[in-house]
C-alpha cells in the first residue's frame, strides 16, 4: 500500500470536539423545496440539477420509513428539526494557509496534514456541507487523474460527471438515496484515466461539526480501462444530545480490467445515525473491493454492493462491525452476477459488546442462464456476554446447475471459563478479553492495510475495557 508504515488515530474520544463556526451559508432546519432552492443558488448549479433534485424530494417524501424490515428507531428521527446545508464558503482552498483559522484547526487536531504530507496521492476534508481543503499531489494530477469535490466535479467536469452520476444508485433505489439525491453536497469525484495506476491512496475525511445536522456526501468514481485505484475515506463527528444524520451515496465504476479499492473506517459518535448507500459496476475483468469497519454510531445501516456486469468481473466485500452498548450495526454486502464466469467473495465479521446489537444481510443472485460463477460468503458473530445479540439474514438465489456457492456462518460466545484458563497463564482480565477478540478478527486484518489494522485493533482493546461479566 504505502512504502512509509503511517498510523492513524482513529480513537473515537479524539473527534468529541467541536468549533463553533460562523456559516455564511445556512439553509435552516426543514426539508422542503425552498430548501433545495437554497442550495442550488448557493452552489450556482445548473436547471437540470435542480429538477434532479426536486423529483428526489418527491420520491423521499413517497417512500415509507422502511420499518417493515428494519429497526424501529428509524422513526425517531425527526426529519424537520434537522439542518440540511451549512457552509462557511462554496470553494474549497488548495492550501491550508487558506482555510479558515477555525476550520484548520478542527483538521490538524484529526492529524489530517500529516497524513497527506507522508503517504496520500491527494486528500479532500469536508467540514459540514462542503470541502474546506482539496489538494492532488502534483506528479498523480500530471497523469490526468481527476480528484476533486463532487460540487467542483458537477460544474468542471459535467461531461464524466453526468454520465455515470446516478446511475448505479438511482434515485428511487431506497428512501435514503432519494434523501441523498435531493440534498447532496460535497463528498469525492474521481476520475482515473485508461492505464494509469494511482500508487498511493487518495483519502477523503469526513467532519460533521454542527448539531442537529444531516452531511450528505455524494462520491463518484470511475476508473477507466486498466486503471487502479485505492480510495481511503474517514470520518469522525463530535457527541451531541441530539441525533445527527448522515446519509451517503456512494457510486464506483470500473471499467474493463480496471480495479478499485475503497476503504471505509467509519468512526462516528453515538448519536449518528448513519444510513448509507454505497454500490459498483465492475465491468468485464475488473476488480472491486470494498474493506469496510463499522464501529460507532447510533445505527449505521450499510450494504455495499458490486453488480458484476462483465465477464471474469470480480466482487469482494470485507466488513467487521462492532456494536456496543446502544448500537445496532446492520451491515452487509449485496453481490449482483449478471455476467458468466464472475466471481464474489464476502467476509463478514461482527461484534457484539455489552447491550450492542450486530445484524448481518447479506444478497447473492446468479440468474439460471449464467455459468461458471461463484460465491463464497463467510459470516462470523461474536457476543461478549449473554446481554448482547446477533442475527443474520442471508438471502441467496442461486439457479441452474453450473454455478458454485458456498455459505458458512457461526455464532460464538466468549466465555468465562475462556477468559479464566486465559488468566491462569498469567494474563491480566482485560489482555484475555483483547487475546480473544483480536483471535476472532484477526485474519480479517490481516487483509487490511497496516496503517488501519494497527489502529482497529487498538480501538478495538478500548472497546473492550470492562465488558467482562
Amino acid at each position: 500500500m504505502s512504502e512509509e508504515t503511517t498510523v492513524i488515530d482513529i480513537d473515537r474520544e479524539k473527534g468529541n470536539f467541536h468549533y463553533d463556526v460562523k456559516y455564511a451559508f445556512d439553509a435552516g432546519t426543514g426539508l422542503n423545496e425552498g430548501v433545495i432552492d437554497y442550495i442550488c443558488d448557493a452552489k450556482g448549479e445548473d436547471e437540470w440539477i435542480r429538477a434532479f433534485r426536486k423529483r428526489a424530494l418527491k420520491v423521499f417524501e413517497e417512500k415509507p420509513m422502511p420499518t417493515n424490515w428494519a429497526t424501529k428507531d428509524l422513526e425517531t428521527i425527526d426529519f424537520s428539526k434537522i439542518r440540511y446545508y451549512l457552509a462557511q464558503g462554496q470553494k474549497p482552498k488548495r492550501t491550508w494557509d487558506e482555510v479558515p483559522d477555525d476550520i484548520k484547526q478542527t483538521f490538524e487536531r484529526l492529524g489530517i496534514p500529516e497524513q497527506e504530507r507522508k503517504f496520500l496521492a491527494g486528500v479532500e476534508a469536508q467540514f459540514d456541507s462542503e470541502a474546506a481543503y482539496s489538494n492532488i499531489k502534483e506528479a498523480v494530477g500530471k497523469q490526468g487523474v481527476i480528484f476533486v469535490g463532487s460540487t467542483e466535479g458537477l460544474l468542471k467536469h459535467p461531461e464524466i460527471f453526468r454520465k455515470w452520476f446516478g446511475k448505479v444508485i438511482p434515485t428511487g433505489d431506497n428512501k435514503f438515496s432519494a434523501l441523498n439525491s435531493a440534498v447532496f453536497s460535497g463528498g469525492s469525484f474521481i476520475y482515473v484515466p485508461p492505464g494509469v495506476k494511482v500508487s498511493h491512496p487518495l483519502q477523503a475525511y469526513f467532519r460533521i461539526n454542527a448539531e442537529n445536522f444531516g452531511q450528505f456526501e455524494r462520491t463518484l468514481i470511475i476508473a477507466d480501462e486498466g486503471s487502479e485505484v485505492t480510495y481511503m475515506e474517514g470520518c469522525t463527528a463530535p457527541k451531541f444530545n441530539t441525533a445527527t444524520l448522515h446519509s451517503a451515496v456512494v457510486e464506483l465504476v470500473a471499467l474493463k480490467g480496471a480495479k478499485i479499492e475503497y476503504i471505509t473506517v467509519q468512526n462516528w459518535s453515538s448519536n449518528v445515525f448513519n444510513l448509507v448507500t454505497k454500490r459498483a459496476i465492475a465491468e468485464e475483468d475488473a476488480t472491486v473491493k470494498w474493506i469496510d469497519c463499522n464501529i460507532g454510531s447510533r445505527l449505521t445501516m450499510k450494504y455495499p454492493g458490486v453488480v458484476l456486469k462483465g465477464r471474469r468481473a470480480r466482487g469482494e466485500v470485507l466488513s467487521i462491525a462492532l456494536a456496543n452498548d446502544g448500537q445496532h450495526q446492520d451491515t452487509g454486502a449485496k453481490m449482483l452476477h449478471l455476467a458468466d464466469d464472475t466471481t464474489s467473495n464476502i467476509i463478514s465479521k461482527s461484534i457484539s459488546v455489552g447491550e450492542g446489537r450486530a445484524t448481518y444481510r447479506g444478497l447473492v443472485n446468479i440468474p439460471k442462464h449464467l455459468k461458471g460463477c461463484k460465491n463464497n460468503t463467510e459470516c462470523d458473530a461474536l457476543l461478549i456476554n449473554t446481554n448482547s445479540r446477533t442475527d443474520t439474514y442471508p438471502a441467496i438465489s442461486v439457479r441452474g446447475n453450473k454455478n458454485f456457492v458456498q455459505h458458512e456462518a457461526s455464532v460464538s460466545k466468549v466465555s468465562a471459563e475462556q477468559i479464566f484458563y486465559l488468566m491462569s497463564r498469567g494474563l491480566t482480565e482485560g489482555e484475555a478479553m483483547s487475546l480473544s477478540v483480536n483471535g476472532f478478527v484477526n485474519e480479517l486484518t490481516r487483509q487490511f492495510p497496516m496503517e488501519y489494522s494497527v489502529e482497529l485493533k487498538r480501538l478495538i482493546d478500548l472497546e473492550m475495557e470492562g465488558s467482562v461479566g
